[in-house]
């Protein structure tokens, strides 16, 4: 459970600090209204977390290991942002083209269509992520 605390910590901080990042690359970045934008920034991330804490625990169950960021990092982590990615794509298309949820200003980098800067959240924040808990003592006492 104490690993698990960490890794919710972790995506709490990184996924927050990322969404401000990429906050002025949407369409949202406009509204007059800052409670709003506070609001969408706050699903958002609670949905960053779900969605990093979900697959953290997906990788769990098909490696069967708990320590996986400790003994396996390279083929589970892969699993993991494989995952993440593919979710991210479904996401960003279903809420962008279908939904309206969301829209990107003319400034954000497509690929396929695809804002770049949420794929490379789900590159780049796991892998910190990973990084950062391989070396600390709660999961390497996880991998004994």
């Amino acid at each position: 459970m104490k690993c698990l605390a960490i890794w919710v910590s972790l995506a709490l901080f990184l996924n927050f600090l990322w969404e401000i990042a990429q906050l002025p690359l949407y369409t949202l970045w406009d509204d007059p209204d800052r409670m709003r934008i506070a609001a969408y920034v706050f699903h958002c991330l609670l949905g960053d977390v779900f969605i990093a804490v979900s697959i953290y625990l997906l990788t769990i169950i098909v490696f069967r290991d708990l320590a996986w960021p400790v003994r396996r990092p390279w083929t589970a982590g892969a699993f993991m942002l494989a995952a993440r990615l593919g979710f991210t794509v479904f996401s960003e298309w279903v809420n962008v083209y279908r939904l309206g949820a969301w829209a990107y200003k003319p400034a954000m980098p497509l690929v396929a269509g695809i804002g770049l800067t949420p794929l490379l959240q789900w590159v780049v924040v796991p892998t910190l992520m990973l990084f950062i808990a391989r070396r600390l003592p709660a999961f390497r006492a996880a991998a004994r």
